[in-house]
């Protein structure tokens, strides 16, 4: 079993930035692709950013490529996403994500979720 728990989320105007981190328990995290999705009120869950087990390889939904980065601390067992210029439409609850296929985009191809941060960013 594994639990993640997000931190790091709140209220920033735009332009600011934001770290995410997800805290993950189990020995097996160093194995698991991770991920980040985001759900804003009224709106589907979608994907962000996801990152090979490994940490070789990151992956970006269009929307937030070049200002958000994603990274992965295997001896920490913590995941990362590094937000900068982040705008009003960045608004949402984000949950970390654990053990999916390498890069996926579908939400229910991840076995793990965390509970959710949320972010607000004001214009």
């Amino acid at each position: 079993q594994v639990q993640l728990v997000e931190s790091g989320g709140g209220l920033v105007q735009a332009g600011g930035s934001l770290r995410l981190s997800c805290a993950a328990s189990g020995r097996t995290f160093s194995r698991y692709n991770m991920g980040w999705f985001r759900q804003a009120p009224g709106k589907e869950r979608e994907f962000v950013a996801g990152i090979k087990w490994s940490g070789a390889s990151t992956y970006y939904a269009d929307s937030v490529k070049g200002r958000f980065t994603i990274s992965k601390n295997n001896a920490k067992n913590t995941v990362y996403l590094q937000m900068n210029s982040l705008k009003p439409e960045d608004t949402a609850v984000y949950y970390c994500v654990a053990r999916g296929p390498e890069g996926s985009t579908k939400p229910n191809e991840y076995e793990y979720w965390g509970q959710g941060t949320q972010v607000t960013v004001s214009s």
